[in-house]
């Protein structure tokens, strides 16, 4: 307006037109631009800063709140759609923090400084205005809601996605050898095409509603042309000159800009949410409790009495129980006695795995469980090291409540071999570490001795170095078992947890390794669970499971001569 009015207008039919004061006019709105140019490269440096800063810490939150959660958690939830968390919906936040909460910022900026100019200029022509977007947030709100359901889906439809994924991916062997490829290919389908109904519904709604709301916006700006011209033609009423028609044409088309862009943004801000939502859930999840108190602490004698000593290891351990009414100091030796008094599980309060389960293991024992699949007893060793919490009775390590005893002093007093060996993506020394961080490359190899695993290791292209990825895919069952064994014996710890810890390793190899576990469980209590009975023959206590229940105990040959379960287990032969 004002360049028309006082610069250009006043030149109309002059022979000899003075162009500066325009010039000098035009030069001001340049230096405007140029302070513009700077302002948004510095807020492009900065989007970038805070964007990845905040999803930096927020990753780190989840990582971190994700290691304090029960296995429970990871039981009853896809690792596929755990890893979608981390990805696809943290990616949606990215959106979000970058561009949709910058946009409705500097659009709303634009929307009040344009409002408060166009009310000066001309209030009819801004009622027109303002009619007109009422129209256009009624539109948004319509097909917003629409495409918001459908990003909620989307965003779940792709977690489910990436767990089959994954679990198609862990399982591939199995799948070749079962020929179910196209099975395998059905079911992917079939969540594709749930994918793709969820995220094509939620984007058409998303793209119609831009070039709706543009065409909103375009009837508006002819509105305020036939109106504005009319009140000019009409006796310049309400102040309607050439240069202010021109100007509120040009608002007009500013303030249609940003709320479209608000509509538009609106859809990736559902998007966000609905990943948010996902990110919360996982934040929200009740991290393990852990109300013990009491500590495992390397020991020794002084005196003929037990203190707490400052030494790595000693070759004996205590329990530190403080006293919080007095602050005392009681050491009670690490022994390895464990009992179960009248201990009652379940995995859901309505369907109880264990029932009643009595068991004593006095320290240096070592105690087999036997009995056919899902009897119980991998639950039993899960309840000692407190992966799960019991519904009813009692476990007590050498005399203490296990639930005084601090979780990680718990399971470090436990060495424990997995049926299921996991390997990180590491060397062979590495991982073998992983049971002590602090057992130096002499200790490791000695562990691998132990375990027979040394020879095998010696023959891999670079030996301890040789870096395994996928799992330890390029290893044997057998040997990706002894490196288990190996990792349990370098911990050194005071009792043992074998949960199948030689079922993967042929007869011959067996023989080796049984007079290093020997060696290994000399002096520790120890838990043993086998399907191969010949591994546990000398065992000091053999206890028979039988749907949650002990049904039997005693050594090999008292259940031998009772000729019960374990005898038919045994001999394959009924009594």
């Amino acid at each position: 307006q004002t360049l028309i009015d006082d610069y250009i207008t006043p030149m109309l039919g002059q022979e000899q037109a003075d162009f500066s004061a325009l010039g000098a006019a035009i030069a001001r709105v340049a230096g405007f631009y140029a302070l513009g140019v700077v302002a948004t490269f510095i807020y492009q440096r900065l989007m970038v800063l805070v964007t990845q800063g905040t999803l930096r810490n927020l990753r780190v939150e989840m990582f971190n709140h994700m290691e304090s959660l029960p296995i429970k958690y990871f039981d009853t939830h896809s690792h596929g759609d755990i890893m979608s968390v981390y990805t696809n919906d943290i990616d949606t936040l990215r959106q979000m923090i970058s561009q949709s909460m910058p946009q409705f910022l500097n659009s709303g900026i634009m929307i009040v400084g344009v409002l408060f100019c166009m009310f000066k200029l001309n209030v009819p022509l801004t009622i027109v205005t303002l009619l007109m977007v009422g129209v256009m947030l009624l539109v948004t709100k319509n097909l917003a809601g629409k495409s918001g359901s459908y990003f909620m889906k989307q965003q779940k439809n792709i977690g489910q996605v990436n767990g089959y994924i994954e679990e198609m991916m862990s399982g591939q062997k199995v799948v070749k050898v079962f020929c179910h490829e196209q099975q395998c290919i059905d079911e992917f389908n079939k969540l594709n095409d749930e994918l793709f109904d969820s995220a094509y519904n939620a984007n058409k709604f998303a793209n119609i509603l831009m070039p709706v709301n543009a065409q909103i916006g375009n009837v508006s700006y002819v509105l305020c042309t036939i109106v504005g011209g009319a009140l000019a033609i009409a006796g310049n009423f309400g102040g309607v000159t050439l240069g202010t028609l021109a100007s509120f044409l040009s608002l007009n088309k500013s303030f249609n800009m940003p709320i479209n862009q608000v509509s538009m943004q609106l859809n990736a801000i559902v998007m966000a949410l609905a990943g948010a939502d996902r990110i919360f859930k996982l934040l929200d999840e009740e991290p393990e409790v852990d109300d013990g108190y009491v500590t495992l602490v390397t020991a020794e004698e002084k005196e003929g009495k037990l203190v707490e000593s400052d030494k790595t290891y000693t070759g004996k351990w205590a329990w530190k129980h403080v006293h919080q009414a007095d602050g005392s100091i009681d050491y009670v030796p690490q022994q390895g006695d464990v009992v179960l008094d009248g201990v009652d599980f379940g995995y859901t309060d309505d369907k109880m795995v264990l029932h009643d389960v009595k068991l004593y293991a006095k320290p240096g024992q070592k105690i087999a469980f036997v009995g056919s699949t899902g009897a119980g007893k991998t639950t039993i060793t899960n309840l000692i090291n407190r992966f799960y919490d019991i519904q009813d009775g009692k476990i007590r390590y050498d005399g203490i409540n296990v639930n005084k005893i601090k979780k990680a002093d718990l399971r470090h007093s436990l060495g424990i071999v997995l049926q299921d060996t996991h390997l990180f993506t590491n060397t062979v020394m590495e991982n073998i570490r992983y049971g002590n961080l602090d057992a130096t490359d002499e200790e490791v190899i000695a562990a691998a001795k132990l375990a027979n695993a040394d020879h095998f290791i010696r023959h891999l292209p670079q030996g301890y170095n040789t870096v395994l990825t996928g799992d330890g895919a390029n290893l044997s069952q057998g040997q990706r078992q002894l490196l288990a064994i190996a990792r349990a014996a370098v911990a050194n710890p005071p009792a043992l947890i074998l949960d199948e810890a030689t079922s993967s390793i042929d007869t011959r190899t067996e023989r080796l390794v049984q007079d290093g576990m020997d060696k290994l469980m000399a002096g520790r209590t120890t838990f043993v669970i086998a399907h191969r009975l010949s591994t546990v023959r000398n065992s000091d206590c053999i206890v028979v499971l039988e749907h949650g229940r002990i049904i039997e105990k005693g050594t090999h040959d008292e259940l031998i001569e009772q000729k019960g379960k374990y005898y038919q287990l045994y001999t394959g032969k009924t009594a």
